[in-house]
């Protein structure tokens, strides 16, 4: 029976790139940076919905209340494929089916890096 790990709220599950001075998408990571391991770099392998928002219909929140509710979410920034530089004191280590990830909230993402070909914020 095969397993699916599933990202929550506004987090998203990286496969860490080790310390090293240059990334593989060719960021520059001074090594004071890499040393203290402020920051960390790896590829997004899956992204949360986003941030919960209440119901703009709904000005109250009334528990009683019967009925389905539907649940927006603020999309994230982060995608799936994009390389993120992050905070690693933010992220959380987890070992899924032998694999290493780390689980870091979209608010600790520093910068991403998108293959061109899609939308970029600044072109570099």
């Amino acid at each position: 029976m095969s397993k699916k790990l599933i990202v929550v709220g506004d987090r998203v599950l990286i496969a860490p790139e080790e310390g090293a001075e240059r990334t593989k998408v060719g960021l520059y990571l001074p090594p004071t940076a890499v040393d203290n391991q402020q920051v960390q770099g790896g590829r997004i392998m899956a992204t949360g919905p986003g941030l919960p928002m209440p119901d703009p219909g709904d000005p109250t929140d009334e528990p009683w209340r019967t009925g389905p509710r539907e649940t927006r979410f603020l999309p994230m920034q982060a995608r799936v494929g994009d390389y993120a530089l992050f905070f690693r004191r933010a992220a959380v280590e987890i070992t899924f089916e032998t694999e290493r990830y780390l689980v870091v909230p979209q608010t600790a993402i520093l910068a991403l890096v998108r293959d061109s070909g899609t939308d970029l914020d600044v072109e570099l």
